[in-house]
């Protein structure tokens, strides 16, 4: 069974249906590097990503390491980095 891969569009789907979108923000656009305040999401909708990251991929989170994830990039390799690493452990 091939490893479980998070994406950029998983990232915008919990985002989406987790906090909504500001008026005026394009998920759709080039947002890797756009920190994740200007794309409108302050630390309680981080929060709520990071939640549902952990119950669709049943896998636990820092919270810590989830405060620093500050772009869709960092996020997205973080979760990736886990899931590898549970991957490898299985």
């Amino acid at each position: 069974m091939p490893a479980a891969v998070f994406t950029l569009d998983d990232l915008k789907l919990i985002l989406r249906t987790g906090a909504g979108t500001d008026e005026g923000v394009d998920l759709d656009g080039d947002i890797l590097d756009t920190d994740f305040e200007a794309l409108g999401y302050e630390s309680l909708a981080m929060l709520e990503t990071g939640s549902r990251i952990e119950r669709e991929y049943d896998i636990t989170l820092d919270e810590e390491a989830l405060a620093e994830a500050r772009t869709p990039r960092t996020l997205i390799a973080f979760v990736n980095e886990h899931l590898a690493a549970i991957e490898q452990r299985a």
